[in-house]
């Protein structure tokens, strides 16, 4: 008699478990989920919540943008991209993001204008215009990230910061003739440059005799080209 009292109970108890447990697998699914979620979607969620939590600060818009931009996305994208320059309208990424954008979606006169009207707006600095140019390089904007190379080098042909990064910017292209030319001029403007040195030396400058110069002159000359540019 006690076991065919027990049987009732045992089976109340299966049913019951049946009952509860379908909430456990969902707990555990969800688990999975945040598991198995991409860090794509788990890098949208972190800016998100930055972005509730300060939603004037144009770095984790665009970056937010960046992630839309490489899922194709190009309405969210040139979103996240306006909203960062509203509240940082010199942000360099954002702006070739921005025509990167514009070109992609077929809108090719506003992303000439646009590309116009900022490059405009760093000709008066060389190093705004280098920053402006390495992201044009970024997006692979390259006629533009070009142009924006040669204003920056116009306003400053004395940097060697500028020479070097126009030499690398080539020898990322495979241009070892235009890579050398830049990379050398870099050298000779500050000798105090290792790396250089050594990329010249793969493409077949040898400039281990050469004197290393002061680190007095290491890079200001952009800043203070800035300065006289101003002052006139």
């Amino acid at each position: 008699m006690a076991g065919k009292s027990i049987r009732p109970i045992l089976f109340l108890t299966v049913v019951l478990c049946l009952i509860v447990l379908p909430g456990c697998n969902g707990y555990k699914t969800n688990k999975s989920q945040e598991i198995s979620q991409t860090p794509t979607e788990y890098e949208k969620q972190e800016l998100m919540k930055q972005i509730d939590r300060d939603f004037e600060e144009p770095e984790s818009h665009y970056k937010l943008g960046q992630l839309y931009q490489n899922e194709g996305l190009w309405a969210q994208a040139q979103y996240e991209y306006n909203t960062a320059l509203s509240f940082d309208p010199a942000h360099r990424g954002a702006q070739a993001a921005t025509i990167y954008v514009l070109q992609t979606m077929g809108d090719k006169v506003k992303a000439d204008m646009t590309a116009d009207l900022y490059i405009s707006q760093t000709s008066g600095s060389a190093e705004e215009s280098l920053k402006l140019a390495l992201a044009f390089q970024k997006e692979k904007l390259d006629e533009l990230a070009m142009r924006t190379y040669t204003q920056a080098l116009r306003l400053a042909p004395n940097s060697a910061k500028i020479n070097r990064q126009i030499g690398y910017y080539y020898l990322s292209k495979g241009d070892k003739v235009n890579a050398r030319q830049y990379l050398y001029t870099s050298f000779q403007l500050n000798r105090n440059q290792p790396q250089v040195a050594g990329e010249l030396g793969r493409l077949g400058v040898d400039v281990t005799g050469a004197r290393v110069g002061s680190t007095k002159e290491l890079d200001n000359m952009v800043s203070e080209t800035d300065k006289r540019i101003q002052q006139q």
